[in-house]
């Protein structure tokens, strides 16, 4: 939910009407106070599911925001964590958010980057992304995975969750449904474009693009958000292996 710290209606209309980067500029001060903010449950579901898998050296946080995976990177990694996003609003927050400090924690950098151009080659052992794949149109995946396939190790990992769809007889199918309906309709009418979609990124497919970069994949469940009827669950953990 959005709190009183957060933005308000007018500052939300204008970051819409602006494009992704320009936008985010725009909300990056306020960002951490919006529901747009990966919570710390989630984060930490994921940190916990990946620690078994480790240990890493390097790790990165593709399209980083304010930095809150970075700091849900930082116990999984022993020499470095990297955040890279392309804007520049959101890694000024980043870098002004105080996070954990000690002698065995690895070194923090920030790095702005388009996530579809990394300007890294076999430099990490781990990557993650939290909550962006929606602003990336379903013909940029095969080349944004192929990017973090090249930042990787041989072997390295790339991690993110991803949710079931909403059964169709529930509020939150319909409410994602009108929201992306809303912003094709807006993008059709205003320039620049604004991509952010919550449809446009299903497991079946993700997988086929995981695939054909070179990655090789495993679902893992993320036990903490349950199961749906038929025993599935309602959050999983995709683990792609750079092979």
């Amino acid at each position: 939910m959005f709190t009183s710290q957060g933005p308000t209606f007018r500052e939300l209309t204008v970051q819409a009407l602006s494009s992704i980067e320009r936008g985010y500029d725009l909300l990056a001060p306020k960002f951490d106070h919006t529901p747009f903010r990966t919570p710390d449950r989630f984060l930490g579901e994921v940190a916990r599911t990946l620690g078994p898998l480790g240990p890493f050296d390097a790790g990165l946080d593709v399209c980083c925001g304010t930095g809150a995976g970075v700091r849900a990177l930082t116990p999984l990694c022993r020499e470095r964590v990297t955040g890279v996003d392309f804007s520049a609003g959101m890694l000024a927050t980043a870098r002004e958010t105080p996070g954990d400090e000690g002698s065995d924690r690895p070194a923090v950098e920030w790095v702005r980057a388009d996530a579809r151009a990394l300007p890294f080659s076999g430099a990490f052992d781990l990557a993650v992304s939290f909550g962006a794949f929606g602003h990336f149109l379903p013909a940029e995946r095969p080349g944004l995975f192929a990017e973090v396939h090249r930042a990787l190790r041989p072997g390295g990992m790339f991690a993110f969750p991803i949710g079931a769809p909403p059964p169709l007889d529930t509020p939150l199918y319909w409410t994602l449904l009108g929201f992306d309906a809303v912003m094709r309709v807006r993008n059709l009418l205003w320039r620049p474009k604004f991509v952010m979609y919550y449809r446009t990124f299903p497991l079946r497919g993700v997988r086929e693009d995981l695939l054909r970069a070179g990655f090789t994949v495993e679902l893992l469940p993320l036990e903490e958000f349950g199961r749906r009827p038929d025993g599935s669950p309602n959050c999983r953990l995709v683990v792609a292996r750079r092979s």
